[in-house]
């Protein structure tokens, strides 16, 4: 069945946020006079939501440093939130791509919504998007499937119309446990393991038009 909605993850996927999320967590972390970590380090928090990377960034603290730490690096995040983010190479041309044969685009990530709509607004691309849902949108997140469902009932499609691109395990398990058609983007901040199970998987964000998801495609090499 052709896919008529596109679900994207959006750190990792979209965006190549991660410098931005490291000078967060790491000024969160001289508040507390703390070692900062390398964006190595920080890449293998991300995935989880803003609580659980200050959490694994504070291992052992108090449930009251952890809430001083969110609240922390959630400020800092909102008033630096593209930095240094930018979106992947091909992003915005592959966007319009999708969009001009009909398909229909969503962001589900476990980021909080406000700051994905800023910065997807601050990068010039919420208009693609029918739909943004973040970690504070419904009282479940990937890796739960419940998002993803929900916007199929929104957008009034099936299951089997819908894609989840994204980065992560968290993405893929929950395209999958939607059963929907899952893509994993190797250019993102998750493992190669973390993509063993997607049915697709891609180098650059371009790559989706070579998929057969999408044919008949525009010439790639427009993009």
């Amino acid at each position: 069945m052709p896919i008529s909605l596109i679900i994207f993850d959006l750190d990792g996927t979209l965006t190549d946020s991660l410098d931005d999320l490291t000078d967060a967590t790491n000024r969160m972390l001289e508040h507390f006079a703390r070692p900062v970590l390398t964006t190595g380090a920080v890449r293998k928090l991300v995935g989880q939501g803003a609580r659980r990377l200050v959490e694994r960034a504070l291992p052992d603290a108090s449930d009251a440093d952890v809430e001083a730490g969110l609240a922390l690096f959630l400020d800092y995040n909102e008033r630096h939130i593209a930095d240094k983010t930018r979106l992947y190479p091909g992003v915005t041309e592959t966007l319009d791509v999708l969009r001009g044969q009909g398909k229909r685009l969503a962001v589900v990530s476990n980021k909080n919504v406000a700051l994905c709509r800023r910065l997807l607004a601050v990068l010039g691309v919420e208009e693609y998007f029918g739909a943004v849902l973040g970690a504070d949108s419904l009282p479940f997140r990937k890796p739960s499937p419940e998002p993803l469902l929900y916007l199929v009932r929104e957008f009034g499609v099936l299951t089997d119309e819908t894609a989840m691109v994204g980065d992560s395990i968290n993405d893929i398990a929950a395209g999958k446990n939607a059963g929907m058609v899952t893509i994993g983007c190797w250019y993102g901040y998750g493992e190669p393991a973390e993509l063993a199970d997607a049915d697709y998987r891609i180098d650059d964000f371009a790559d989706l038009l070579r998929l057969p998801l999408f044919k008949p495609a525009l010439n790639v090499e427009e993009v």
